[in-house]
């Protein structure tokens, strides 16, 4: 399904609710929420807890880690590695000890990863700052 760019969570969700071909009530039902408190959400009025956001999601047939970033409980990369792990977790095709290999392989290349952006970016930052102290110099010099 296409991501969609809509404004918050409740606009979100009353979105997914009409692709889904849902009424207010139905979804509700769905999802084990009262129809008033759906309609609160869907206006903006009301932030479901993250636990209300998984019943919503499991009732709608998406991912609730797409919920949780369109309330702002996760970020865009945290969505990534969540998803990531659930895909690689429901694979039928690969045995328990090999997801968790994999897991751990994927882990270690995140960790490398992140270390290598943060030496570079430290890095940079020396150099700028070596940078700015040789104009520091130069202004001394000249005065």
């Amino acid at each position: 399904m296409a991501s969609l760019n809509v404004g918050n969570l409740g606009e979100y969700l009353r979105e997914q609710r009409r692709q889904a071909q849902l009424s207010l009530r139905q979804l509700a039902d769905a999802a084990g929420v009262s129809n008033p408190y759906l309609s609160q959400i869907e206006r903006g009025l009301r932030k479901p807890s993250a636990d209300i956001l998984q019943q919503l999601a499991k009732a709608l047939r998406i991912s609730a880690e797409t919920l949780y970033v369109q309330a702002g409980i996760l970020d865009e990369r945290d969505r990534d590695e969540v998803e990531t792990r659930a895909v690689i977790l429901a694979d039928p095709s690969i045995s328990e000890r090999q997801k968790q290999v994999l897991l751990q392989i994927y882990e270690s290349f995140r960790k490398e990863n992140a270390a290598e952006a943060e030496a570079e970016a430290s890095t940079r930052a020396a150099a700028t700052d070596g940078a700015d102290a040789g104009t520091d110099a130069e202004t001394h010099h000249t005065n």
